[in-house]
């Protein structure tokens, strides 16, 4: 604890040992990782109470409680983040049936709700002192190694446009101070500093004081809005069932009381905005061409277009890392407590206008590789003696060059033929394999896909397995193939099954299909070889005869009960016969209960919640993950379409679609008119999809650090070796570095991934991305060149695998902990001096907390009854395999006005942030996650827009059952379908259109999606966290 410099009082976590939790004090810290489950989460200290007060509880009413301060100009307490309290973080639930009036009205108001019992002199304070802060103010810094930071007058709407190019600006917020104050009394709430009690101003300036809330409140509808930004004013949902707890953000319901005068509030737009980072570093490097040919160098954000050009280094398409400069030692990279971490997608999509990966063969001898690491030649080896020799990169083992491969030096020492040679001047580019790459030395076979359906009562009834049928007829035709092919080699089968599994014959010589069944469940075995894998070309009458069977023949089932396991295992014993890799297409519909492996009970017991036995509900039940290793095992990925009509046990049945690189789909309650256009669409996509088999990835690194762990849909068999049944080009894999030595700044650290795999032609290929990164003994290098997309990629994957092991609770105190650690760190030794009650972020790193806060109220960590647990687990699988463009969209959602459009011009509105009063009454929505999509409608939106969307006259004509626009031949129309076909295509899943009109049910939907809100599950608003993260740094360094 010492290396840091820091007095650690306990705020932080209960633990006394190390920091976080994570092992005695001189162990070694791991920073970015959730420890072990034994870390020592001791009990509070003595005397300090663990307050443990459920969310929905009374709050106290009466006098302030002990300890609770009332404001005057120099003692202004941020809450009660005290020692040892860190009772639950989320919210009571929204009463049931809670339309029509009790749903806040959107009018704004700018009279704040408050009890009359508040003396006035106490408001007039706060308001002077939130006026006096610099809340968006830059302060000139001119401390050790920080350049000057650009200065805004305050008020002003773009405050936080930092510099683009990368100095180690920082923002300057100044908050109001922490003094370390006396235990205040038990109500603390979530381990995010929650305030004794309300303060009169707490509604709008989210800015936590203590006057005990009166239950008798309630806000009054209609106020005129005033200057300043509009409060949120319990904007959140309904009213909650009891009076809450003070929470920053939860309201008492009774009886209306009102008095007081309007009060000035803490301005959002002083506050660093997403959207404006976004908008300047698209402003900064869009359209532009971005070429890797620098060590070290920072890429445009993910959300930024751009055309890159491989010039040495792997593209950030492929390879992202959350600092591009790493710390010369392990004590600084401890201090720091940034995560060294790469987020590597090693099939990432190209766009047609960049260049595709050239494929290197050198025939019989394979490619070449250090003797002593093994790395792949790359740009990264310097060649000596003439081009005789050369010397890797990586372990600096000298090795001779292969005769074949000789070629001179020029004066540079550069070999002649340097930019003739992808793997001497590209950081991407693939090698054939020889056969020493191959299973038992032979080459593959081209890979399968296997369509298994399950044909239970259910499915046959809703139209699914005959929806399923009749669309595969058309899809077989666009199998994927090789760029150079005319026609693709995969080859396919097809099962049909229940409670037992039908096999079917489909040779091409056959007139009609043949169906074998195997009822021996336990056992499974598969019934014939020849003619069940085919070429669909050769078999396409069998096949489409099938196809139109299937349907007819189960018509009259009445069997509802279900397998599962012996399923994939009898897919996975058919590719292993036919000596392939492939892909097993699963459409299940219920939890599988028929006596067989695999059988599952249900098990979601919501009493488990905010217990330590929690994470059960995560982990896999039965004998699924000796099954998923044999999957990868036999190079068999597990694709699995689902369609729950109720609880399925996700986490179970899940389990061997993550670590075989699967694909998970979930269409709750599945209605063939609403549905199928979503499901066909992910189906499609899927199938199509660009992807590599039987894969084996290794990460290789230069002297003095080595890759340690690894996140993502993966199996990991040994320490390093990541397998994966099938790798796409949707599925990222997170890796997190540490130091085994001390890193040199000359020639920097060196990241080689490798991935070994089978193409969609059968061939045996390896995959290879290279990147540079620099080292500095200065740690303000280190966060000049952080990247908070990455951050969270990561922070998301390691927080969400944790959940198997640790408690919620410890899970997201950690993450709390490491990002005040991270922002104290940089106030510490980057900053120049500033007073205590200044906030500042780092320009690389301001806003980590609005994304940090979005990660916390996630439904994975929010553990709340509402929520169902399978969803918890679908998101977590999902999560755990996305890249940094897919977790950014899934954690900060794109909120676009659409009732701005400009018709003539083929440029997408800028986008807003996701707060509700952001919204307008007379406005159109649209919000996107990358699952979701909504479009929300104002109550007085204009009828032309409304004519032009759903061509009827009014918004109460509008049906909020629909979910895809109609087909208009309308400027307006064609350009909204033109914005929704571009976000749907950079995205893997199919995002289902939801109408949502303004004040009715569904808005509560949407409303969970305004990330800088305080959510209806209880997570602090945006400006509530700053406040919470403020606190603790200011703790961290008193």
């Amino acid at each position: 604890m010492s290396q840091q410099g820091y007095v650690a009082a306990p705020p932080y976590s209960q633990s006394q040992p190390g920091i976080g939790g994570f092992g005695p004090p001189n162990s070694s810290i791991h920073y970015g990782h959730y420890g072990d489950p034994n870390s020592s989460y001791s009990a509070p200290q003595p005397g300090v109470s663990k307050s443990a007060v459920p969310f929905g509880s009374p709050a106290p009413v009466g006098p302030p409680p002990p300890g609770a301060q009332h404001f005057s100009p120099n003692s202004f307490q941020n809450g009660s983040g005290t020692p040892g309290q860190q009772p639950q973080r989320f919210q009571g639930p929204p009463p049931p049936g809670n339309t029509g009036p009790s749903y806040p009205p959107y009018s704004h108001q700018s009279q704040a709700a408050f009890p009359n019992t508040a003396p006035a002199s106490s408001t007039a304070q706060l308001a002077d002192q939130l006026n006096s802060m610099q809340i968006n103010n830059y302060v000139s810094h001119t401390g050790p190694g920080t350049a000057p930071s650009s200065s805004v007058s305050p008020g002003h709407r773009a405050a936080f446009q930092g510099p683009q190019v990368l100095p180690p600006a920082q923002q300057q917020m100044g908050l109001p101070p922490a003094p370390q104050l006396p235990p205040p009394p038990a109500n603390s709430v979530n381990g995010l500093c929650a305030q004794p009690a309300l303060p009169p101003v707490a509604r709008q300036g989210g800015i936590p004081g203590p006057v005990p809330p009166n239950p008798n409140l309630q806000h009054l509808p209609g106020q005129p809005p005033g200057p300043g930004y509009h409060p949120q004013q319990a904007n959140y949902g309904p009213q909650m069932a009891a009076p809450q707890l003070s929470y920053p953000g939860a309201f008492p319901s009774g009886p209306a009381q009102l008095a007081g005068p309007p009060q000035k509030k803490l301005d959002p737009d002083s506050i660093p905005s997403p959207i404006q980072v976004i908008e300047n570093d698209k402003a900064a490097r869009g359209g532009q061409v971005y070429a890797t040919n620098t060590r070290g160098q920072v890429p445009p954000l993910v959300t930024t277009n751009c055309v890159i050009q491989d010039q040495g280094h792997a593209s950030p398409r492929y390879i992202r890392c959350t600092t591009y400069c790493f710390p010369v030692t392990s004590d600084m990279a401890k201090q720091a407590r940034i995560p060294l971490a790469a987020v590597i997608q090693p099939f990432a999509a190209v766009p047609p206008n960049e260049t595709p990966l050239y494929l290197v063969n050198h025939g019989e001898t394979g490619p070449i590789r250090c003797n002593r690491c093994k790395a792949y030649m790359c740009p990264f080896m310097q060649f000596i003696e003439g081009g005789r020799r050369y010397q890797c990169g990586f372990c600096n083992c000298i090795n001779d060059v292969p005769q074949f491969f000789f070629q001179h030096l020029d004066h540079m020492g550069r070999r002649i033929d340097h930019y003739e040679r992808p793997e001497l001047s590209l950081g991407s580019y693939e090698y054939v394999a020889t056969s020493d790459y191959c299973r038992d030395k032979k080459p593959p076979n081209p890979p399968a896909f296997i369509f298994m359906i399950d044909v239970s009562y259910r499915n046959i009834k809703s139209g699914l397995v005959k929806l399923i049928c009749d669309e595969l007829k058309t899809l077989l035709d666009k199998l994927p193939r090789e760029e150079q092919e005319e026609s693709s080699a995969i080859r396919v089968g097809f099962v049909a099954y229940n409670k037992v599994l039908h096999f079917f014959n489909v040779k091409s010589s056959l007139a009609q299909p043949q169906m074998m069944v195997v009822t021996d469940v336990a056992e499974v075995f598969v019934p014939l070889l020849d003619g069940f894998l085919v070429d669909f070309e050769e078999s396409r009458s069998v096949v489409t005869n099938l196809l139109d069977q299937i349907p007819e023949l189960f018509a009259d089932t009445n069997e509802s009960e279900t397998i599962f396991a012996p399923v994939i295992q009898a897919g996975m014993e058919a590719l292993k016969a036919a000596e392939c890799a492939g892909k097993l297409f699963l459409f299940h519909s219920s939890l599988p209960t028929a006596e067989a492996p695999g059988k599952l009970k249900n098990r979601d017991d919501k009493k488990l919640l905010n217990t330590d036995k929690e994470k059960t509900l995560f982990q896999p039940q039965g004998n699924y993950e000796a099954l998923a290793k044999d999957c990868v095992a036999n190079g068999c990925c597990v694709n699995l379409f689902l369609f729950p009509t109720q609880y399925v046990d996700v986490a179970s049945m899940g389990l061997v679609t993550m670590y075989t690189g699967g694909t998970l789909y979930k269409y709750n309650n599945f209605q063939l008119d609403a549905d199928s256009p979503q499901f066909l669409s992910d189906l499609r996509k899927d199938i199509q999809k660009k992807m590599g088999f039987d894969a084996t990835m290794r990460v290789r690194t230069s002297t003095g650090f080595r890759a340690t762990d690894f996140f993502g849909a993966i199996y990991m068999n040994n320490t390093t070796d990541v397998e994966m049944a099938a790798v796409d080009c949707d599925k990222a894999v997170t890796v997190e570095f540490k130091h085994d030595d001390k890193l040199n700044e000359d020639t920097g650290a060196l990241i080689q991934c490798a991935v070994l795999y089978t193409s969609l032609s059968g061939q045996r290929r390896i995959r290879i991305h290279n990147i540079g990164l620099n080292c500095s003994s200065q740690l303000a290098d280190v966060y000049r060149t952080c990247e908070t997309d990455a951050l969270i990629n990561f922070f998301a994957k390691s927080a969400f695998k944790a959940i198997l092991s640790q408690p919620l609770k410890t899970v997201r105190d950690i993450l709390m902990n490491q990002t005040a650690h991270m922002l104290a760190c940089y106030k510490k030794n980057c900053a120049s001096p500033a007073a205590v009650s200044q906030l500042i972020l780092p320009d690389t790193m301001k806003v980590l907390p609005v994304y940090m806060n979005c990660l916390l109220k996630s439904c994975v960590l929010a553990s709340r009854p509402e929520i169902p647990t399978d969803e918890r687990a679908f998101h977590r699988q999902l999560v755990m395999a996305m890249g940094v463009a897919d977790t950014q969209l899934f954690f900060y959602p794109l909120l676009l006005p659409l009732h701005s459009l400009d018709l003539k011009s083929d440029a997408v509105p800028a986008a807003i942030r996701c707060s509700e009063e952001r919204l307008s009454e007379g406005g159109a929505f649209l919000l996107a996650n990358g699952l979701s999509m909504f479009l929300w409608l104002g109550a007085s939106v204009s009828p032309e827009l409304i004519q032009g969307l759903f061509n009827v006259p009014s918004f109460a004509h509008i049906s909020t059952e629909a979910t895809s626009l109609p087909d208009l031949d309308n400027p307006f129309s064609k350009k909204l379908k033109h914005i929704l076909e571009q976000i749907q295509s950079q995205k893997p899943h199919t995002m289902k259109l939801m109408v949502v009109k303004q004040r009715e049910q569904p808005e509560m939907l949407f409303r969970q999606f305004l990330v800088e809100d305080k959510s209806i599950y209880g997570g602090a608003s945006y400006v509530d966290f700053l406040v919470c993260i403020h606190k603790e740094i200011s703790q961290l360094l008193s």
